[in-house]
Formats: structure tokens, C-alpha cells, sequence
């Protein structure tokens, strides 16, 4: 039996399927690419439950921004990914402009490769309290709510049971949640942010899945803003395999590797830095309207 290799990507959910031998896409599922400046775009859409089943995956729109040839610690490409990315966030959240938004920043300061949203939180401008103390200077900005709500083993409690108490002491219409995933490529590793209007469950990118948070459990959309920071090491293994032209991986022989260990990059502290500081940035410019790199700079020194 081939072992069947894990990924939070529907990107590469895609690609497992092609690489089966199918040659099409199940009925229910589109999919489309086009490259920009600075990053291709993919867009999944999966239409019913039964192709969600085909791939793993929940039914909804999945859009992947992936920067693998791009230096995004040179200011302009920066900007310009931070631009592209905020485009793309702005059409899956579908705001109203008074509108509320939650930003959910996911994961374990403590643990590098699920440090991704807590590092994202320090980029991104909560305004909310702004708005209600300083109207006359803040009220053309959208009120935006920032947390980082840690991990069970630290508070006691499930991310989904604080960040409903927030949403709906907030009063927001939207959350955003930011995460941890994995990802089948190590190439693809710090380099790749999936948006999708499933939800999320908190820790599955680094093997520790919680309650999802989703419209079901929070009672508003919630869109999930997700970058892989791991591999599974089997399914790295399987693939290795695979790519030197070998025959496939019996699933048994990797089955004691599953799960209980994932490789990470050696610079992955360096790489979550790059890509965190990208994904609050480009948080803010979906959230606000005609703000520039340079204003969010400038309001975030403050």
C-alpha cells in the first residue's frame, strides 16, 4: 500500500492527485494559476462534501501565494508581496466597511515552527480602542481587534473557548485566524501562505490538532491565513523516494515515522521572522483601506 502523504496544502492536494495518475480534477473541484510580479497564485475551489472527501479537505475556496524565487527582505519586493497578499486576503474576507475583525494569531511562542502567529501579531495595527478613545483622529479606520490567545498546556484553555468570548465581547463579524501548517515540500517551508474560508484546527501543522474554529464554532466566517512551517517525515521520505525515480515506499515500512516526527529548516527562526513580518502587513492592508507600508510602519512605531 503507498503511503499516503500529509499536507494542509490543498495546493499539493492538487498535485496527489495528478501524481495518482488521474489525469482531471474530481467533479466538484476547480482550480486555476496565474503568476504575478512577485509570487504565482493558486486558486482550489471545492465545491461539495464528496470532492472534500477526494482530498481531505473541507469544501471551500483555498488561495495559495507562494514566494519561492522572491527575496522578501528587499524592501521592494517586501511592499510588493505585502500588496499582493493583502489583494488576495481582501477578496476571500468580503468586508463591509464597518465591519469588525478579530485577528486570531495562533500558536506557541516557545516553539519556533508554531511561533508564525504570535510573530504576526506584532505587525498587525489593532485600532479598535483607538477608534473609541479618539474618534476624531481614527474614525476613517476599519476597528480591528488583535490576540494571541497562547495554547491549552500554557492557559488552561482551548483557543476556541478565549476567542469566543473575545468575538463576541468585540462584537466582530470576521475572524482571521493565523497559523501554523504543514506542507509536503520543504521548498514550499516559510515560502508559501494559504487563505482559505474553511476555518482552521489550531496546531495541526505541527501535529497537535485542537477544536476547529470555524463559522460553526464561532458564529461568524471565519477566513484562516495559513503558512507551512514543517514536514512530515515520512511523507518527506515518501517523496524523496518517489523523486529519485524508486519505487514507492511500502506505507508500513514509514508508518513508525508518521506523525511523531517533523523536519524544519535549519533557519527556521530567520525564515518565521521574514514571513511573519509579510503576513501582518499584508493583514493590514486588507483590513484598511488606502493605508501604505509606509503608515502601518509608522502607526505600529507608536
Amino acid at each position: 500500500m503507498v503511503y499516503a502523504r500529509r499536507t494542509d496544502l490543498a495546493l499539493e492536494a492538487t498535485e496527489l492527485w495528478k501524481q495518482s495518475g488521474n489525469e482531471n480534477l474530481p467533479d466538484g473541484v476547480e482550480s486555476e494559476e496565474r503568476k504575478t510580479e512577485f509570487c504565482s497564485i493558486t486558486r482550489v475551489v471545492i465545491k461539495n462534501e464528496q470532492a472534500g472527501r477526494s482530498f481531505g479537505k473541507r469544501p471551500g475556496k483555498y488561495v495559495t501565494l507562494s514566494f519561492e524565487d522572491s527575496d522578501l527582505r528587499s524592501s521592494d519586493v517586501f511592499e510588493g508581496a505585502a500588496r499582493t497578499l493583502g489583494n488576495e486576503l481582501r477578496d476571500v474576507l468580503q468586508l463591509e466597511a464597518s465591519d469588525c475583525v478579530l485577528v486570531a494569531c495562533l500558536g506557541n511562542m516557545s516553539v519556533t515552527p508554531d511561533a508564525v502567529g504570535p510573530m504576526a501579531a506584532e505587525h498587525v495595527v489593532a485600532t479598535r480602542h483607538l477608534i473609541h478613545s479618539f474618534p476624531e483622529y481614527f474614525s476613517q479606520l476599519r476597528p480591528v481587534c488583535v490576540i494571541t490567545p497562547g495554547v491549552l498546556g500554557s492557559t488552561g484553555l482551548e483557543s476556541g473557548e478565549i476567542l469566543l468570548g473575545a468575538r463576541e465581547k468585540s462584537g466582530a463579524n470576521r475572524v482571521l485566524a493565523i497559523d501554523a501548517l504543514a506542507s509536503r515540500r520543504l521548498n514550499r517551508v516559510c515560502n508559501t501562505i494559504q487563505i482559505t474560508d474553511t476555518g482552521i484546527t489550531p496546531g495541526s501543522g505541527v501535529g497537535n490538532a485542537r477544536a476547529a474554529i470555524d463559522e460553526c464554532s464561532m458564529g461568524v466566517r471565519v477566513i484562516a491565513l495559513g503558512v507551512p512551517t514543517v514536514v512530515d517525515a515520512a511523507t518527506l521520505a515518501a517523496d524523496v523516494i518517489h523523486d529519485a525515480g524508486l519505487s514507492e515506499p511500502d506505507a508500513e515500512a514509514l508508518e513508525p515515522y508518521a506523525g511523531g516526527v517533523i523536519v524544519t529548516p535549519r533557519d527556521i527562526d530567520a525564515r518565521i521572522r521574514t514571513i511573519s513580518r509579510l503576513i501582518g502587513f499584508g493583514v493590514d492592508l486588507a483590513l484598511q483601506d488606502g493605508m501604505s507600508v509606509r503608515d502601518i510602519t509608522d502607526l505600529l512605531a507608536n
